[in-house]
């Protein structure tokens, strides 16, 4: 009986964590699902500053986003067009990203982004229809924050006010 006892233990502790290993992956599936849905087709609209600059307020930042998709383990692909200063370059861009609960935040350090140059570090997180983190460029950093928007179709754009 002590035997068959401690069978039905092992076995009933077996199916418990196989059980809670596989609603954690569809969470986390779930999860990811969401924010690729969320991030695709959206414009993050903001400002970002540059440390020991007081030379004026913020300065405005325009990342136009066509799809976020995961490309396995932490590494995820964001179609970009990036503007700030003199550039503006469509880009895919490979980052990794890190989940704090259900919140996403890319991760950076001193990576190399194609047509932009290398030394990038960034944490920028994602809530509801917000960003906000830090950057680094070499010796240069400071802080940015801003909207999620859906993107307008071209045509929306283009249209003269009336």
């Amino acid at each position: 009986i002590l035997e068959m006892h401690r069978n039905l233990v092992i076995a009933t502790t077996t199916f418990v964590m196989l059980l809670t290993a596989s609603l954690r992956a569809d969470e986390s599936e779930a999860r990811e699902e969401t924010f690729s849905a969320r991030m695709s087709n959206v414009t993050l609209v903001g400002s970002f500053t540059v440390d020991g600059r007081t030379d004026g307020p913020p300065k405005a930042e325009r990342y136009e986003i066509k799809s976020v998709t995961k490309v396995g383990g932490n590494l995820w692909t964001f179609v970009t067009r990036v503007k700030y200063g003199n550039v503006d370059t469509r880009v895919p861009i490979t980052v990794p990203l890190e989940w704090a609960g259900d919140t996403p935040m890319v991760s950076l350090t001193d990576a190399t982004l194609p047509g932009l140059g290398s030394a990038f570090s960034a944490r920028v997180i994602f809530h509801g229809d917000r960003y906000a983190g830090t950057w680094q460029h070499g010796k240069v950093g400071g802080h940015m924050v801003g909207r999620i928007e859906k993107t307008k179709p071209a045509a929306a754009r283009e249209k003269p006010a009336k």
